[in-house]
């Protein structure tokens, strides 16, 4: 067994097919047949089942695939902790919300690009749901995500509180507010516009949606903030989004912001990474970077 068998092994059962890894390799099929034939030759146990759609996992093939990952994970660590110096550089790869992407990153990116100009940057944006799945798959060095995050195996580093607000297009009374009781019961008459399950954001809005017995008119998801914004400023139904992004990425006169209770109101971004992972010299002055950045701006503002 070496360590192109173990890549061969994960690739295979991350696409369900043999031809689809030769495919993503660049290998012939005989070649990765003929690995994950040593490999099951090793273990003396199958680690696929056949079949005409592909082939799919046994329980030895899915116990293997945790140790593949991990040792996969130690190699291309031991790789970086070797080669790392006290100048950055190398690749990294950071996940992000996309909220935290188009409105709080951009700024921070561009300090950090003109000082480490030997770091190549690649940043996955998706919900934190998805982004925390894929750091603890080792798909990710890293990624700024809705916490607090309770897991055992990450770690995590508080970046920013965020003021989460209801968005109603300025146009119409779409939303009526009773400040005692935070009553927002125009809602069920409403669509609610949001990111996929797996949004922390979306989460939010449905617990205190749930907390007050609102019931929504109807529920469409979309890809994307500008879609999501674009379709309130339309009168197409309400959002929950930080109050941040709409400062900063539209005319404050096409929307207007609703506060909604503090305990669903505040939600701190963080940035999560693997307990075990040793942190680059590159990683850890992301993190310094985008701190500095954003303390920046918040003590601009508060002189403003």
């Amino acid at each position: 067994m070496d360590i192109q068998d173990l890549i061969v092994f994960k690739t295979v059962a991350k696409q369900g097919s043999i031809s689809r890894a030769a495919q993503e390799l660049g290998y012939v099929q005989s070649t990765v047949t003929s690995k994950i034939q040593r490999l099951e030759s090793h273990f003396k146990t199958p680690l696929f089942y056949r079949h005409r759609h592909g082939v799919t996992l046994t329980l030895s093939g899915k116990q293997l695939v945790n140790y593949a990952e991990r040792i996969l994970n130690l190699v291309h660590e031991a790789e970086k902790v070797v080669t790392d110096s006290d100048v950055p550089r190398g690749s990294i790869t950071i996940g992000s919300m996309e909220t935290t992407a188009a409105v709080r990153l951009p700024d921070a990116l561009s300090v950090f690009h003109s000082r480490y100009p030997e770091v190549d940057l690649l940043l996955a944006t998706g919900p934190t749901e998805e982004l925390v799945r894929k750091v603890l798959h080792y798909e990710l060095d890293g990624a700024f995500v809705a916490g607090p995050i309770r897991h055992p195996d990450l770690a995590q580093q508080a970046i920013i509180e965020e003021e989460l607000v209801l968005i109603s297009p300025r146009s119409t009374d779409t939303v009526s507010t009773d400040e005692d009781r935070y009553a927002y019961s125009s809602l069920e008459k409403n669509t609610l516009l949001v990111f996929k399950q797996g949004c922390s954001y979306r989460k939010k809005l449905e617990q205190w949606l749930h907390a007050e017995n609102i019931m929504p008119h109807k529920i469409m998801e979309f890809g994307s903030l500008e879609a999501i914004i674009g379709c309130v400023h339309a009168g197409l139904g309400v959002s929950l989004l930080p109050k941040s992004v709409i400062q900063r990425i539209t005319a404050p006169k096409t929307l207007v912001c609703h506060a909604i209770p503090i305990e669903y109101g505040k939600v701190t971004t963080c940035f999560v990474y693997r307990k075990e992972m040793v942190l680059t010299k590159a990683v850890e002055k992301l993190i310094d970077t985008v701190k500095m950045v954003l303390e920046n701006d918040s003590a601009s503002t508060l002189k403003q």
